[in-house]
């Protein structure tokens, strides 16, 4: 796009506030930040300065990232060319953030654009002026940090002493202070719950009965003067309540418990009775999902190392989570421990499950790994067939599979780059348990291996085989990334034209929280190349909404890919 009259300089405002609190007043902060930076504009008339039209003003937004509105609608008219000048009050308004700072002036050196701080009299045109950004940006975060790490240690301290922190109050409480006091109407719903539960000992029959006796959530009056809760008690509700130790009078913070300021209203006896008819239900319930859906791998994982992997689930809104876990963590103890691996089951079993029917199905495959260039004819037609056959159950039940991988497996291992999986010596000899042959010491296992990918998501690492997933990639479209990205387009749009005033008031129309809004709008910066692909089904194997928004997604589309890709 061409530029304006080289004589002037379009120069844009930028003003951010961590908090709303106080934008509600005629001169607030960014009122006061823009009056500055318009001063400074006007004392710069001379060197042809003059303001641009639009405002970009975010309210109530972190300067820890990059995905604030107004910042990207003044990072696309940069590209756009519309813009030669960026004015801030502070440097720490733009971004408290060295390395957004270092992507943001690449942006700007990238469009000829330069960067002026009123207040502290920088330009990022001269050397100079980008070292001592840089040196002041370190304090910035340092402080960003160092303020974090200060509100933490005062929570846990807090804690510590038995003091209410804050969040959503339990039912049964009012919050006072540092405290909480009894609520005595909500009170008596909890030990009605307590009580209903040691009598029948099922969650479902004690909600049945709550829902007769009209018992509800805690209702909520919110800062606007709108009520909130006052619903039926679910299932979730009644386990949370039930599982809650600041019933007992107690704080927990960080798995630990200690004694609250706060009086209890479930004695030591009921609560002690009641974990004890949840433990035994819980037992129960692992044992008939187990005999469902068996972990088909169970005693045969391990990590190069040797650590076993053991089976395990998490609970999530209802639904089920299996993983596989590797044993080091859960029993070793001190500094030098093993890295935590926690494997998705369905995706491992699955990359398993693939392996062994590719070589099952692989009849050249087959002879070169158990050697038969001597094996009789009719033996070697006879094993091939049994492979085959083999490889069709493998598409069985849950049951029918563990059995057959368990017959034709010795070991699998997972490392960094690959998963092998070593076949019995006499899987294919008739046998559906282990052969003979392992006892020969001449015996040795038959080795599958596959390259595989692995991305860490927390303590969770995603496992896939490259290979075998470059094709059917209609089958890998995510409906919920692709939703997720025509959403945040769509927010992201509304607050850009006007439309939409603040995440505020997106959030309460849409009935949603301020901070899920604020984590969509970013995916309206993907790059034209990654939009394809998602709508293609050939986005990086290890892409998924929840990942996207979990991301400091750069702005540049090179980094964009790179950070996909590691």
């Amino acid at each position: 796009m061409t530029r304006a009259d080289p004589r002037h300089k379009r120069c844009a405002i930028y003003t951010r506030k961590s908090s709303e609190e106080g934008l509600e007043q005629e001169f607030n902060s960014l009122a006061a930040q823009r009056e500055a930076c318009e001063a400074y504009i006007r004392s710069q008339c001379h060197e042809g300065w003059i303001l641009a039209r639009t405002r970009y003003d975010d309210g109530g937004f972190s300067g820890g990232n990059t995905g604030r509105p107004a910042l990207q609608h003044l990072l696309n008219d940069i590209r756009t060319g519309r813009i030669d000048l960026v004015v801030v009050y502070k440097v720490d308004r733009l971004t408290r953030s060295l390395a957004d700072f270092a992507r943001l002036v690449e942006i700007f050196d990238g469009q000829g654009v330069s960067f002026v701080s009123v207040t502290q009299q920088f330009n990022t045109t001269s050397s100079m002026g980008r070292l001592t950004l840089n040196v002041l940006l370190s304090f910035a975060q340092f402080e960003r940090e160092v303020t974090g790490e200060r509100i933490r240690d005062k929570i846990a301290t807090s804690k510590q002493k038995g003091m209410w922190m804050g969040g959503n109050v339990p039912l049964g409480y009012d919050a006072s202070g540092r405290t909480l006091v009894i609520n005595p109407v909500e009170a008596e719903t909890v030990r009605r719950i307590f009580g209903l539960y040691r009598e029948l000992g099922c969650v479902r029959r004690v909600k049945q009965e709550a829902d007769q006796f009209g018992l509800s959530t805690k209702r909520v009056m919110t800062a606007d003067g709108r009520q909130r809760g006052g619903k039926p008690l679910s299932r979730g509700h009644i386990y949370r309540l039930l599982a809650n130790p600041i019933y007992t009078g107690q704080i927990a913070h960080k798995g630990q418990l200690y004694p609250g300021q706060h009086p209890a209203l479930i004695d030591a006896k009921t609560w002690t009775a009641v974990q004890d008819q949840l433990a035994v239900k819980a037992r129960r319930h692992r044992s008939k999902v187990g005999a469902a859906k068996p972990s088909l791998l169970t005693g045969m994982l391990s990590d190069a190392q040797g650590n076993r992997f053991t089976p395990s689930h998490a609970v999530r809104s209802g639904r089920r989570y299996r993983y596989y876990v590797s044993a080091a963590p859960i029993t070793e103890t001190g500094e030098d421990r093993a890295p935590v691996w926690r494997l998705a089951a369905q995706e491992v079993e699955g990359a398993v499950i693939r392996i062994l029917v590719e070589a099952l199905t692989s009849p050249a495959g087959l002879l070169e790994g158990y050697g038969a260039g001597g094996m009789p004819v009719d033996q070697m037609r006879k094993m091939l067939a049994r492979a085959a056959r083999l490889a069709a159950a493998l598409s069985g039940s849950p049951q029918d599979r563990a059995k057959l991988v368990r017959g034709l497996v010795e070991k699998m291992i997972v490392d960094e780059k690959a998963i092998t999986i070593k076949m019995r010596p006499g899987a294919l000899s008739g046998r559906d348990g282990p052969s003979p042959a392992l006892e020969d010491p001449s015996s040795s296992a038959i080795e599958l291996t596959a390259a595989v990918a692995l991305k860490r998501r927390g303590v969770e690492t995603k496992l896939t085989l490259p290979r075998l997933n470059q094709q059917n990639h209609s089958a890998r479209r995510d409906p919920a990334l692709i939703k997720a990205i025509a959403r945040g387009r769509a927010w992201f749009d509304e607050l850009a034209t006007g439309r939409a005033p603040s995440l505020q008031a997106l959030a309460e129309r849409d009935g949603i929280t301020r901070r899920y809004i604020r984590r969509l709008v970013g995916l309206a910066f993907l790059s034209p190349e990654l939009l394809e692909a998602i709508l293609q089904g050939r986005q990086p194997v290890a892409l998924a909404a929840t990942r996207l928004t979990e991301l400091d997604l750069p702005l540049d589309w090179t980094e964009q890919h790179r950070l996909l890709a590691s």
